[in-house]
């Protein structure tokens, strides 16, 4: 057995152990731990938001009628927020494990999946020297992927696709091979139609095929150099994936905006940082120091990024975090996880030292801890789940 399939079978291993890890409580309903109750059992990981909602989906299809039937009180233009990647893969494993645990099954199947396309990416790459213990430390930082890997979510597949996406992109610059230019383009479709910021994506890998295209000008001339920059085409899917949505919403709702019609849960705003607005209705705080640190992190993980020449996952992580400052949301962490994995390979050399590796141990129970009070409170006020099963 290979040494790279040796690592995918510790990746696969390590996935279903820490799931394991945080779902254990809730199986057990125990009364007590560390102070925490998990006496409602394990119906807590069913309800956690936003896993039902895209249930919902899943079972309706944005059918504004049918979303009526459903025992919940949104509005069924609300759903519009929530794009259908996710939704599909539930209903498509739903005819065999019911609509509850096909939920659970995309989310840990693709955060399984997310690891070893991150592996690859890091060590096909050369982007470190430590390419499996930097893809185990990606399955529990940022703490908030933890907790959103261990529920029903959206983000373990759109970051699956984000970081196969950025996976071939960087690998056309090396090969020059259309196929992997052909594969970016098709996963970052698919990131598109399973969440709104997959745009972000688009944006950001245009930056970056113009700088490059304005590098080229002065190397090779303007003729070659735009036959270069044609190569790049496939990426143009990505957009068509989004037009794609709004001609769906167009069908149901009869809307071709019902995205931005969809209510409170577009947190965009403007100026920029209206996260430090306790006033914002998805703030309501003051104790927002956290997100300070996340910003410093993020900048210079980026910054980072750029000085070792990984200008593709730099732009993104630049893109992504300057679109970031216009979220008026206390859960900005969340928000921020599909740039979680590049920031860890921006300071590997310090995750992978042996200082760090020294505190990891402590840290471990801290995010162990932080996980399961937030799935405890982030609950959806269902009680009954039967029929969203």
């Amino acid at each position: 057995m290979s040494k790279t399939i040796k690592d995918i079978v510790i990746l696969i291993v390590c996935t279903f152990a820490l799931t394991l890890f945080v779902w254990l409580p809730h199986l057990l309903s125990v009364p007590n731990f560390w102070g925490l109750s998990f006496k409602e059992g394990f119906s807590t990981i069913y309800r956690n938001f936003d896993g039902l909602e895209y249930i919902i989906i899943a079972k309706t299809f944005y059918n504004p009628n049918l979303i009526a039937s459903l025992p919940q009180s949104l509005p069924a233009i609300y759903f519009a927020s929530h794009f259908p990647g996710y939704s599909i893969l539930i209903s498509t494993f739903a005819f065999l494990l019911g609509y509850l645990k096909s939920m659970l099954f995309v989310s840990v199947f693709f955060t399984i999946a997310s690891s070893i396309s991150f592996y690859f990416l890091v060590k096909n790459l050369k982007l470190s020297g430590h390419p499996l213990f930097l893809s185990v430390l990606f399955l529990i930082l940022p703490a908030r992927w933890l907790i959103v890997h261990s529920v029903g979510s959206s983000e373990p597949l759109f970051i699956f696709l984000i970081i196969t996406a950025l996976y071939f992109f960087i690998r056309f610059e090396e090969t020059k091979h259309f196929i992997d230019i052909i594969l970016a383009a098709i996963a970052g479709l698919f990131a598109q139609i399973t969440r709104p910021p997959g745009i972000l994506l688009f944006i950001a890998l245009i930056l970056y095929v113009h700088f490059r295209f304005y590098l080229l000008i002065k190397d090779i001339g303007l003729k070659k150099a735009w036959i270069d920059y044609l190569k790049y085409f496939p990426i143009i899917f990505i957009p068509l994936g989004l037009l794609g949505i709004f001609y769906l919403y167009s069908q149901t709702y009869q809307d071709f905006w019902a995205y931005f019609h969809s209510g409170d849960n577009i947190h965009l705003t403007f100026p920029p940082f209206q996260v430090f607005n306790k006033s914002q209705f998805w703030v309501g705080d003051i104790w927002l120091e956290d997100i300070i640190f996340i910003y410093i992190f993020g900048f210079l993980g980026g910054i980072t990024l750029l000085k070792r020449k990984v200008y593709p996952l730099a732009f993104f992580t630049l893109t992504y975090l300057l679109a970031a400052t216009f979220v008026a949301h206390r859960d900005i962490s969340r928000y921020l996880l599909p740039i979680g994995p590049f920031i860890l390979i921006a300071f590997e050399k310090t995750l992978t030292s042996k200082e760090f590796k020294i505190i990891l141990p402590i840290i471990l129970l801290a995010i162990y801890l932080y996980a399961q009070n937030f799935i405890l409170q982030n609950m959806a006020p269902i009680p009954n789940l039967t029929l969203f099963n």
